[in-house]
């Protein structure tokens, strides 16, 4: 079973031009996921520790994606945005929180993931972030 970290605090930096989240948990490595627009991309950051995943789906792609999401009980992720080797997998639970598992494929014997999972509030700030019509679809 995967265990899912939450993020829970948003910070929006340099001007919104980027929003992060962490936790407010005392952890030696604590984990932070960033989202940062570049023109039709989005650079994505999810490091824990000195441990880093990042990856930069399409900015529409990623956008469509989160817009269409649903609440499915029993299911973790349900859509993914990117390649076969690096992807961003998504899912909705029904409390709200927004599942993240960003993942980087090394062969057919194994993969990286991180399992973050941000909060009903942070999931929120980050569709605000986003534009307006993936914050009015869910």
């Amino acid at each position: 079973m995967r265990n899912f970290q939450f993020l829970d605090v948003v910070v929006l930096e340099n001007s919104g031009a980027s929003i992060q989240f962490t936790t407010e948990e005392p952890t030696a490595s604590r984990p932070v996921v960033t989202f940062q627009r570049e023109g039709g991309y989005v650079a994505f950051s999810a490091s824990y520790g000195p441990f880093e995943i990042a990856i930069r789906p399409r900015f529409q792609e990623l956008s469509r994606v989160l817009a269409r999401l649903q609440p499915v009980e029993g299911l973790q992720t349900t859509r993914q945005v990117g390649t076969g080797q690096a992807y961003l997998s998504v899912g909705l639970k029904p409390d709200g929180s927004l599942l993240l598992r960003p993942t980087i494929v090394g062969d057919a014997t194994g993969h990286l993931a991180l399992n973050l999972a941000l909060s009903s509030g942070a999931r929120e700030a980050l569709f605000a972030w986003l534009p307006a019509g993936a914050a009015d679809t869910i």
